[in-house]
């Protein structure tokens, strides 16, 4: 078949998937739907994985269309699905990360939101937290609340901390405000009453007023199920979210669904959220902001996967492409998440380090630090004659130079090229052609002349600047965090993580770099093993002698039932919970979550778990004082069960090996070298020493001079550094 422009189906290193009929075989029954889909939009491509329940995958990555991306998802599935033989009836299911959620925060495309609060508390948004992520400026401009104070509106009634009703609630200024908002022709409306926490009571009132005011084509929701957690303001600001994302969010589902209907696919769609489990489109829609970093969450989820099966249960996920570079630890094969993520302030270097710079919201997210440096990252020199790289990206479109798409400005990709490390005439196997003639050319001219320079010194010298950005990244969840790079294996993975994960990991003293198959599109196939989730947290506020066994026991019961209900259960599916509780010494302002065991809860156990962990989070503890149980919270979990991931092995060698030689510079010690590539199959005859470029459809891994590149049981490129 004839490939759409800039569409490639990626064919290295992937088990075949069996065409409808296969030989010897009798035709399948119209009932047996034996592959699944994973979608992953990317700031330049979207990547689409077909595994089948014999663990063959297929890829296809296309371009992203930011101006309609469900067009791009489609486009590609029924790319893949057509190369591959295989109909939209034999799909079992759709699993989706979204980037829409963050890109509609970050790019103020949100709906026009109100907010309904108590009288009092009108300016909560504006008041934030004492937190700037600029030490030292005093000129510092927080971000501007989602909602503009004319449409924050208050409302007569008052809840206490323990859920008792101190001033009832005015159901005539309630009317008054709905009708304000009515004729404010808002899109979403946000109401976070104080302490609704404690009783919801006055926020369901409050919603069925507006509801009866504004209709049903406006977007509303409330604080008390999105968050039923104590601290007003990060309770508020998550509302908000929600509500500001909630239409585009419920638009976009609408419309992917039905495109994917379209095109024949009828399967049951999940989509990622920001935790790294599923949910479904209607929970989705009603709790759009479990969705900011569904993209992240993904190849994350992956790397997790792969360092279970693999037993590299220590794990640092690098998943670098064409805009950002994200970073992520994976602890005993589980990733670390956290509770605390601001969305809106462009580069999130860690949950805990840089706070104040964008919107909280107080959900479980995979703990991710992010940093504008990808291929796509725009090369430039400043006022000042420093040369940057990034975080302005020249995206999918115009895109790097050397595409010939438009591009002025260089980029990473065309330093790449340049030095040598990328296929000298197309990359993604196809998919897009290039010119190192126009890469040289503008690197020349905007860097290399005026820096006195080579262009292959200019080059290099950017890609040393990209690798120290993106070593922050990992810093920040590392050496930031307690952790040890040295103690962890460097998993590098997206379209350009290959090409710098040994400089990256060398740069940190690490000695082994994992680059599993096709790692272009490996987080997109990280959708795919992730499970079906949802967790639910209720305030209880217990103090000392109120900490009993069967008030825990009552409590864990109602929100598991609430969270297994937001799940979709299939016949035969097994649904897990598991629990855990916020504990904190008495007058103290935050917590540390402690997992509970199941069964009957053990409260001498619990206090002397929280006690332990205080220890172990800060050095000091005591079994004496009192403690408060803040919180509690379930998570209830639709284990994935799929076949073994793939057999690379025996794909890899099915594949014709290739190899030759070019030119590649690797540093003004080294120089430009004639330099040995090969595709992975060329590893298959046993351990190669650098200098080694192995070329893929949809990455190059670089093996710098005197490291050592080999294939492991899973057909992952194992690289050991030589620091």
């Amino acid at each position: 078949m004839r490939l759409q422009p800039h569409t490639h189906v990626a064919e290295v290193e992937q088990a075949p998937i069996p065409g409808p009929l296969r030989a010897g075989e009798a035709e399948a029954s119209p009932s047996i739907q034996p592959y699944r889909l994973g979608v992953d939009i990317g700031g330049t491509f979207t990547d689409v994985v077909l595994l089948g329940d014999d663990g063959s995958v297929r890829t296809a990555k296309v371009l992203s269309t930011p101006d309609d991306y469900a067009r791009a998802v489609v486009d590609g599935a029924l790319t893949l699905l057509a190369e591959c033989g295989v109909t939209g009836d034999e799909i079992a299911g759709v699993v989706h990360a979204s980037t829409v959620a963050s890109n509609t925060v970050l790019e103020g495309l949100g709906a026009r939101t109100a907010l309904v609060t108590t009288k009092g508390f009108r300016d909560v948004l504006e008041l934030r937290r004492l937190r700037i992520p600029v030490l030292y400026d005093i000129q510092y401009q927080s971000p501007r609340p989602l909602v503009p104070r004319r449409l924050r509106y208050e409302i007569r009634e008052r809840i206490g901390p323990r859920g008792e009703t101190w001033t009832e609630l005015d159901e005539g200024t309630v009317r008054v405000v709905a009708e304000e908002i009515r004729k404010d022709d808002v899109e979403a409306v946000a109401i976070a009453l104080l302490h609704s926490y404690a009783d919801d009571a006055h926020e369901r009132r409050v919603e069925e007023i507006v509801r009866e005011a504004v209709g049903e084509d406006v977007y509303v929701t409330r604080s008390s199920e999105i968050l039923p957690e104590i601290r007003e303001y990060e309770r508020t600001s998550t509302a908000v979210v929600n509500a500001y994302v909630g239409p585009a969010i419920t638009r976009y589902l609408g419309s992917l669904v039905e495109r994917l209907r379209g095109a024949g696919i009828d399967a049951p769609l999940e989509v990622m959220q920001s935790s790294g489990g599923t949910l479904t489109p209607e929970t989705a829609r009603r709790k759009p902001a479990h969705l900011v970093e569904s993209g992240p969450a993904a190849g994350v989820m992956a790397c997790g996967y792969l360092g279970r099966l693999t037993g590299r249960r220590q794990l640092i996920s690098l998943d670098m492409g064409g805009t950002t570079a994200k970073a992520a630890i994976v602890e005993d094969g589980r990733p670390v998440r956290t509770s605390e993520y601001e969305v809106g302030a462009g580069i999130n270097l860690s949950s805990k380090l840089v706070k104040g710079g964008g919107h909280p919201i107080k959900l479980p997210f995979i703990d991710v630090s992010e940093i504008g440096a990808g291929g796509g990252s725009i090369v430039a020199i400043d006022e000042l004659g420093s040369v940057t790289v990034g975080p302005v990206s020249a995206g999918s479109s115009p895109g790097p130079v050397c595409y010939g798409l438009g591009g002025e400005k260089p980029t990473l990709t065309d330093a790449l090229l340049a030095l040598g490390y990328l296929n000298a005439t197309q990359l993604g196997g196809g998919a897009i052609t290039v010119d190192p003639i126009r890469s040289r050319e503008v690197l020349d001219r905007v860097v290399a002349v005026p820096l006195r320079r080579t262009v292959e010194d200019a080059a290099f010298g950017i890609l040393m600047l990209a690798v120290a950005t993106m070593t922050r990244a990992v810093k920040a969840v590392t050496t930031y965090r307690g952790r040890d790079p040295r103690d962890f294996t460097l998993c590098a993975f997206g379209g350009n993580g290959p090409l710098t994960g040994v400089e990256i990991a060398r740069s940190l003293a690490m000695r082994h770099v994992l680059i599993p198959p096709s790692p272009g599109v490996f987080s997109a196939l990280g959708l795919l093993f992730s499970d079906t989730e949802h967790e639910v947290v209720r305030t209880l506020m217990l103090r000392d002698q109120e900490i009993t066994a069967p008030a825990l026991e009552a409590a864990f019961a109602e929100i598991e039932s609430e969270t297994t209900g937001y799940l979709s259960v299939t016949a035969g599916a097994t649904v897990t919970v598991s629990r855990s509780a916020d504990v904190r010494y008495a007058g103290q302002a935050y917590e540390l979550s402690v997992a509970v065991p199941p069964g009957a809860v053990d409260v001498e156990r619990l206090v002397a778990d929280f006690v332990a962990e205080h220890v172990r989070t800060y050095g000091h503890g005591s079994a004496a004082d009192p403690v408060d149980v803040v919180s509690i919270r379930a998570l209830a979990r639709i284990e994935r069960t799929s076949a073994q991931m793939y057999d690379p092995l025996a794909a890899i060698r099915a594949l014709p090996v290739y190899e030759g030689t070019r030119l590649a510079y690797f540093g003004p010690d080294v120089g430009l070298i004639e330099t040995a590539f090969c595709n992975r199959a060329g590893l298959l005859e046993g351990e190669r020493r650098g200098p080694l470029l192995v070329d893929e459809a949809d990455s190059t891994c670089v093996v710098p001079p005197g490291c050592l590149a080999r294939l492991d049981q899973y057909g992952n490129i194992e690289v050991e550094l030589v620091v």
